[in-house]
This record gives structure tokens, sequence and C-alpha cells, in this order.
């Protein structure tokens, strides 16, 4: 039994650091939105956009891979399998709707960016 809550301890811990609160932009995006007058400007959005979707995408393997393990070993996590299963597809669900957000702000700062030259 006691194997057991630590197995639960460490898989809750684990859960915490994968899901920690990640900066997906580092830079000040108020200030970068409010000065992105130029084709440079907009382009360098467009990217980081780019750049925070795939950060989003690798978390959606991630929590894919997790899913799968607690799929495969659910008789280890007992009644708590269920629960961090739906855990799991909730965050792939919130990465996936993250990822797409992302594309989206990139694919019109490069519309913008096509604009302004």
């Amino acid at each position: 039994m006691k194997a057991c809550r630590n197995l639960i301890a460490l898989v809750i811990i684990g859960l915490l650091t994968a899901c920690a609160h990640m900066n997906p932009h580092p830079m000040d995006m108020t200030q970068a939105i409010q000065n992105a007058k130029s084709t440079a400007d907009h382009e360098a959005l467009a990217k980081h956009y780019e750049d925070t979707a795939k950060q989003m995408q690798v978390k959606v393997l991630e929590h894919k891979k997790m899913l799968e393990r607690y799929q495969d070993n659910a008789a280890a996590y007992g009644r708590q399998a269920a629960d961090l299963e739906s855990h799991c597809r909730n965050l792939i669900n919130s990465y996936e709707e993250a990822e797409r957000a992302n594309m989206s702000l990139a694919e019109i700062h490069r519309k913008m960016a096509h604009e302004t030259k």
C-alpha cells in the first residue's frame, strides 16, 4: 500500500511538473503588438506565434505519451486511472487549441507583413 502511495505521489509530481505554466510569450506581447507597423515587426510576431505553436505541439505529443502510459498501466493507478486519463485528454485538447490559435495569429501577422510591403 505504501508503494502505491509513493507511486501516486510521483505521478502527481510528474503531472504538476509537466503541467507547470510555461511562458509562451517571453516578449512583452502588448508592447510588440502595439508597436508592430513594419513588415519586419509583423514577421517577428508571426515567427513568435509559430514558435509558440510548435511548443504546444510538443506538449500535445508529451501528453499523448502520458495518456498511453496511463492506459497501459491502468491497474497500477487504481481508481485514479480514469482521472489521470481524463486530465491528459483535457490537456491535449487545450494544447491543440492553443496550437491552432497561435497558427491563426501567425497567419494574420504574415498577411499584415505582406500588406505593409
